[in-house]
């Protein structure tokens, strides 16, 4: 038999065997048992995984949670248009990302878990963390991704090791470092539609024997490619932006057991905020009406928006006898103001026609951060010796003090905004924490682990409503205390494959918001929220290593739920508490190497969330019926007993869709001196509900967005096409419930060139 015939044959059985192999997982491995695979990958093998999940640099199939990791070409995939964070939705199982804010503010949910809050102080379940720093305001979350090493996506309460504000997962960023002795760098342009411009650099720069820095910037534009039509209107083009950040890195390393990494980075956006676009939804449907142009938007409000963020870290460390010592210091501060026409069009007031549309009343609103700033301090220390007996402890603060002013304009009246009306509130926060975590190897097949960690969190709340009375200060203090802890086992079933169980809780503290409004002022206020998760599964190495799956069940309880509750018909957020939340659910990761010229991944999720609480009902849209006096929206839930209410006892969480999936293909082949290859990508979500009500305009379609890279690689340069968002799906993913059917679009198709140079 010919070479090529006998490659065929085993690309064949291969895939055969991958086929089964997932079906069949624990059978497969048992039954495909070989001699251990050397930790370094081999030609036609699998990169080992290593990750930080549990503060400790770890292969990925020996740490026992639910953990996916995106890096290199991927994430170079993923970014080609320009795109800002939210490129991750669904490239991770039970991970989702929206935003009402567009490129600033992003939302995340892990395995349902998120909260819908547009207020600039609203808290997530979801940490964030970037080079070690806990990013907790909003508007730090959207830091633009570019010179990574890597992003995990840790699944599942993360309340011992990470701390406060993580019952639902943490997603954690790790730039590349900086490396002593080696010169080395990249540069990447894009050009692409609506005139977008993309580069991205970094160099690597050796000071001496003992130091070395790393310089990485990004600059991110667009022009407009949307028109407002309207006579005298305050902006007449939208959605352009200049979107540009940059990160300085010092690394410090005098002698064998001593290092300092310094880490300063600054992003400054301007561009538009997101567009709420009036009637765009089919009265008893959630189609998008006949005849919709997305590249109109006729309005007679003001839109602007700007960010702006600095911040500065220090780690430390020190490798002492039998111990490890860290000392993370970090700042963080923020800048923002976002201004934009919530009503989605104009409306009837001063003599003005009506459109598009029925509009019941004019929304035009300002959210502002002037003041923000954060400081965080941890304190680690680890052992580094080669028993069984492994342990981390730690101290850790936090501080946070902002302002938020929320301003209503109407670019109508006349001598606006000399006059406009506004909320101002401020919140100083204190939170400190004390963690360990024990591992324990029992045998060379059984490992154990348990962390505990106990949080004080303080607030003080304070807020106002100035208009021609002054309403407030109203205020809040808040003293709350918890520990959390996890339990947790990996069991190596054989050398490929490792079972793993988890047992963890998970914690966010209380949270106020201070939107004011009418002669009913007073702020709300959610109670602490607590989680319990249980899950289990099974990571393993297939065919030499030539393909990886992890799978995972999992099963929660959060007691007293955060959620937040929309007025119905203003622009309005309440936070309450639901008694309980459940969810469960299952999660597949797989990567295979098909043969020489084909890799490819695939992702899933199903996550089933449901609210259980008899007494709590929320507001509906409806208030307010439309020309032909119906109402604006067709609620679907079960009623309360107060009109324009609905129960919420049994529906699922919003923006929680119960099927998620990714896909990825990477075709290549040898041409002349280099290589051509095409990477293409898909991600899919099944519907959710928009609110924590039910209605047939508020429940998105399904989606399904693919993207597509093409290119040639030769020596240390790189030319490549691409094209996101390829069928040009359009439909409405978020709303704004003012019975006027305002919906959100998603992003429409981008496509372009990109040239990277290495050195």
């Amino acid at each position: 038999m010919s070479n090529k015939s006998k490659q065929s044959s085993t690309t064949t059985r291969s895939l055969i065997a991958l086929a089964i192999a997932s079906a069949f997982p624990l059978h497969a491995a048992m039954a495909q048992e070989t001699a251990a695979a050397a930790e370094k990958a081999q030609p036609g093998q699998l990169e080992t995984v290593i990750v930080t999940a549990q503060r400790r640099s770890e292969n990925i199939k020996d740490v026992p949670m639910a953990i996916t990791t995106l890096k290199g070409e991927k994430l170079d995939v993923l970014t080609s248009g320009g795109q800002d964070i939210r490129f991750l939705s669904g490239r991770s199982p039970s991970l989702n990302i929206e935003s009402d804010y567009g490129r600033s503010f992003p939302r995340f949910y892990i395995r349902g878990q998120g909260n819908t809050d547009f207020d600039l102080n609203a808290s997530q379940p979801v940490g964030l963390v970037v080079d070690d720093i806990v990013q907790e305001s909003p508007m730090l979350k959207g830091f633009p991704v570019f010179d990574v090493d890597q992003v995990e996506v840790l699944r599942g309460p993360q309340g011992t090791l990470f701390g406060r504000n993580s019952p639902a997962g943490v997603i954690k960023f790790d730039s590349a470092k900086p490396v002593i002795g080696k010169t080395e760098g990249y540069a990447s342009v894009g050009f692409g539609n609506y005139s977008a411009v993309n580069a991205e650099g970094a160099v690597n720069l050796p000071i001496s024997d003992t130091m070395a820095a790393r310089v990485s910037v990004q600059s991110q534009n667009r022009d407009d490619r949307v028109t407002n039509y309207r006579p005298n209107a305050p902006t007449k083009e939208f959605e352009g932006y200049g979107d540009h950040a940059a990160r300085v890195q010092l690394l410090v390393k005098p002698t064998r057991d001593f290092s300092a990494l310094f880490n300063v980075h600054a992003r400054d956006m301007k561009g538009s905020a997101t567009l709420f676009r009036a009637n765009i939804l089919k009265q008893g449907t959630n189609e998008l009406v006949d005849n919709f142009d997305y590249d109109t938007y006729n309005t007679d409000g003001g839109n602007e928006q700007t960010l702006k963020t600095k911040g500065a870290s220090m780690r430390l460390r020190w490798d002492l006898e039998g111990m490890t010592a860290h000392s993370i210091t970090g700042y963080e501060s923020a800048d923002f103001y976002s201004r934009g026409d919530v009503d989605g069009g104009f409306g009837a007031v001063y003599a003005q026609p009506m459109g598009p549309g029925f509009i019941p009343f004019v929304v035009e609103t300002a959210d502002v951060l002037p003041s923000h700033r954060q400081f965080t301090q941890e304190f680690r220390v680890e052992s580094n010796n080669k028993g069984p007996l492994q342990w981390i402890g730690g101290l850790f603060y936090f501080s946070e003090d902002i302002q938020i002013d929320s301003i209503s304009f109407d670019s109508l009246a006349p001598g606006n905004p000399q006059n406009p009306f506004y909320a101002v509130q401020t919140q100083d926060t204190t939170s400190w924490a004390a963690f360990a975590s024990v591992n324990y190897t029992v045998s060379d097949k059984l490992k154990l682990r348990g962390g505990v960690r106990y949080t004080d969190d303080k607030k003080d709340f304070a807020a106002s409503r100035i208009e021609a009375t002054t309403s407030g200060p109203h205020r809040i203090h808040s003293d709350s205390t918890n520990v959390s802890w996890d339990a947790s086992g990996t069991y190596s079933l054989t050398k490929d494959t490792n079972l793993f169980a988890r047992v963890a809780t998970g914690y966010r503290a209380p949270s106020m918001q201070g939107r004011l409004f009418g002669l009913a002022d007073r702020p709300s206020f959610a109670d602490a929220e607590k989680a319990l998760s249980v899950e289990a599964g099974v990571k393993q190495e297939l065919f030499d290593r030539r393909a990886r799956m992890s799978a995972t069940v999992f099963q929660y309880r959060v007691k007293d739920k955060q959620l937040t509750a929309g007025s119905g018909t203003i622009n309005m957020n309440q936070l309450i508490n639901a008694d309980k939340v459940t969810g469960q659910g299952v999660e597949l990761d797989f990567q295979a190497i098909l043969s020489s010229s084909l890799q490819m991944s695939l992702g899933g999720s199903y996550n089933d969330t449901e609210i259980k609480d008899t007494n709590l009902f929320v507001q509906t849209c409806g208030n307010f019926p439309n020309t032909n006096g119906v109402a604006g929206c067709t609620v679907t839930g079960t009623p309360g007993t107060i009109p324009f209410t609905q129960l919420l006892d049994g529906n699922p969480l919003p923006r929680a869709p119960k099927w998620q999936g990714n896909f990825t293909l990477r075709y290549s082949t040898p041409v002349a001196n280099g290589e051509f290859f095409a990477y293409t990508d898909w991600a899919y979500r099944s519907t959710y509900n928009m609110f924590l009500y039910e209605a047939k305009e508020y429940k998105a379609k399904s989606l399904l967005e693919g993207g597509l890279r093409v290119g040639y690689k030769w020596d240390n340069y790189e030319v490549a096409a691409f094209a996101r968002n390829i069928t040009d799906e359009m439909q409405s993913v978020g709303a704004i419930d003012f019975n006027n059917l305002t919906g959100m679009v998603n992003e429409p198709r981008t496509v372009g060139v990109q040239l990277k140079a290495s050195f």
